[in-house]
């Protein structure tokens, strides 16, 4: 069974569902604004805010439900321009349907961020993705997948924007507000289901909360005003089991399966919090609070911190506007007590007790990569490596046609930005791995300790703040770091373009983040500025998780033929790797094959 987004969280409490509704349905229900549900304490504070929150009090961010279709409409009837599209709704109000303008690198053209709780997906939307972009040609037209578990689809036009967007609600996913100042993807378990030291099946709640975000209890549409004004953009993840394949401790708020001491009962210990920016990397605080593993307690908690937020959170400086800054102002315990009061005050029965006591035991974080025996009796999942997590239209068809021969058409996604292919019968796995979609191409399912476990941004391929190229980089890299290197187990490489850390090099083994740098100029005899980075050593994950805050090593050039030594030097001597024979071709014959994938030349 798929657990897409599917029913309002109402809906869902009482265990029904209805399929969203988007334009053809419901869209001319009036529907309120963001700007409504705001205390009037907030709307003061907005109207003295920064530019964004200037924008917002102007035309609500939720106008882009509708007038996404009326731009698309008027581009497609010859009667307006991409350009001459208001600035403020070309490159703010339309991330409220998940219309990213790429305008620094491709003018007129947008990424569409979607949503998909708990990262799961079925084949038929996998070949509608590869469908929506082919359209704009292989260096344009690609998918990613993301670090929060989610899908990207690039190079779309706005006169395309609204067909896309009815296509995603067909089939019951949508990319309204999965950007800027709204609550971004919800991230669970990807072996939720599957897995036999599973604490909690994530897929349901993650749903829940998903429809809460964007579904609009009024009307049964997309879109839900009450939470489309917040301070800034909002991450929950929703972690099933000591794994902790969601990454509690990097989101605002991160719910950590944990049993009750006296009762047993299974529930969650909440962590607040976490986060990164280019200003402040901050990892998620205990919030001394803990709620069952149901669908009611689970909403309660969330909305009450939400609310809170909302109304409470900075709309001043956009780098102080993240709930840390509002816990930290109020205090943990007050914090706390606000939150329990307000969400048991909602009447619905929830209670919000002290957080409990964590598992312990040795435990060590298992791998998603490769074939893994599931609980169920001959059934087994299947990790497949997406290098930098980047995909071709024809990879995602072939993904597609993979999981409709051996997973029932489900696709899962990870936060490593890669996919697993659930329930393959134990028969047919020897097959699956001799298909030629995961054989001579860039897909596999044994792709090494460093190739398979490199992370990446976007880069300035796409993105306008990104300080050098990180995809094609990152692919090339990492194959001659495994051709180069033996190392003792999977070293967690990440790669970021600049210090906003969407790479999330903070909590890597090794973090490439772009910088500045400088080489020598043999013809100038002078020091010139180059593409470079810095790079951060010891970031963890899973159970006691570290975020590494301060560079090791800063203002390495990246070219291939001074990068990849000094991180041969670092991996030898801080993670244990050891020689072996020199690759057979060069660091410019790699990037070269992977250049046509992330490159416009």
């Amino acid at each position: 069974m798929l657990f897409l987004c599917s029913g309002s969280a109402a809906s869902l409490l009482h265990a029904t569902s209805s399929p969203p509704r988007g334009r053809a349905v419901g869209m001319s229900a009036t529907k309120a604004t963001g700007l409504s549900f705001l205390s009037p304490d907030a709307v003061e504070r907005a109207k003295a805010g920064n530019p964004i929150e200037k924008v917002k009090l102007a035309k609500d961010g939720t106008t882009a439900f509708t007038s996404v279709y009326e731009y698309a409409a008027a581009i497609r009837a010859g009667s307006l321009t991409w350009e001459e599209v208001e600035k403020a709704d070309l490159d703010t109000r339309l991330k409220w349907v998940g219309l990213l303008h790429r305008g620094k690198r491709t003018p007129g053209r947008f990424m569409m961020r979607l949503r998909t709780p708990n990262g799961i997906i079925s084949s038929e939307l996998m070949r509608f993705y590869a469908d929506s972009v082919e359209p704009y040609g292989p260096d344009l037209g690609v998918v990613d997948i993301t670090t929060r578990q989610n899908f990207q689809l690039r190079g779309i036009p706005l006169e395309d924007a609204g067909d896309v967007t009815d296509g995603l609600h067909a089939r019951n996913q949508t990319a309204f507000q999965s950007a800027l100042d709204n609550v971004r993807n919800l991230v669970g378990s990807p072996l939720a289901g599957i897995d036999d030291q599973e604490m909690v099946d994530t897929r349901h709640l993650c749903t829940v909360l998903s429809d809460l975000i964007s579904l609009d209890p009024d009307t049964g549409t997309r879109g839900n005003p009450k939470w489309g004004n917040l301070p800034r953009k909002f991450n929950i993840a929703v972690s099933g089991s000591r794994d902790d394949f969601a990454h509690t401790h990097i989101n605002d708020i991160g719910l950590e399966p944990c049993a009750h001491s006296e009762t047993g009962e299974m529930g969650f210990n909440v962590v607040l919090g976490g986060y990164m920016s280019i200003k402040r990397v901050a990892h998620s605080i205990e919030g001394d609070m803990w709620v069952p593993a149901q669908v009611q307690p689970v909403v309660d908690v969330s909305e009450a911190i939400l609310r809170i937020f909302r109304d409470e959170g900075a709309r001043g400086d956009r780098q102080k506007a993240r709930l840390m800054w509002l816990i930290e102002e109020k205090g943990v315990e007050a914090f706390r007590d606000q939150v329990a009061a307000e969400a048991e005050a909602y009447g619905r029965g929830t209670v919000v007790q002290r957080a409990q006591p964590k598992p312990t035991g040795d435990f060590t974080r298992r791998e998603l990569l490769g074939v893994h025996a599931q609980p169920q009796p001959g059934l087994s999942r299947v990790g497949v490596h997406v290098p930098a997590g980047r995909l071709s239209v024809a990879e995602c068809r072939a993904i597609a046609d993979l999981a409709d021969a051996y997973s029932a058409g489900e696709i899962r996604a990870t936060v490593e930005q890669n996919i697993i292919l659930p329930n393959v019968a134990d028969a047919e796995v020897p097959k699956l791995l001799a298909e030629p979609a995961l054989n001579g191409g860039r897909l596999s399912v044994d792709p090494g300790n460093i190739v398979g476990h490199t992370v990446s941004c976007t880069g300035s391929q796409f993105c306008g703040l990104a300080m050098v190229e990180t995809k094609a980089n990152a692919e090339a890299v990492a194959k001659l770091l495994d051709e180069r290197l033996v190392t003792p187990r999977p070293l967690r490489i990440h790669w970021t373009g600049c210090p906003n850390s969407c790479g999330q090099v903070q909590a890597a083994d090794i973090g490439i983040m772009g910088g500045p740098a400088k080489k020598f100029d043999p013809e100038s005899g002078k020091n010139k500025a180059v593409p470079g980075c810095n790079i951060f050593l010891g970031g963890t994950i899973g159970e006691n998780a570290h975020l590494s805050l301060e560079p090791a090593v800063k203002g390495v050039p990246l070219e291939h033929d001074i990068l990849v030594p000094k991180l041969e030097e670092l991996i030898i001597e801080h993670f244990g790797g050891t020689p072996r024979p020199a690759p057979s071709a060069g660091a410019g014959g790699l990037l070269a094959k992977v250049k046509a994938l992330f490159r416009r030349d």
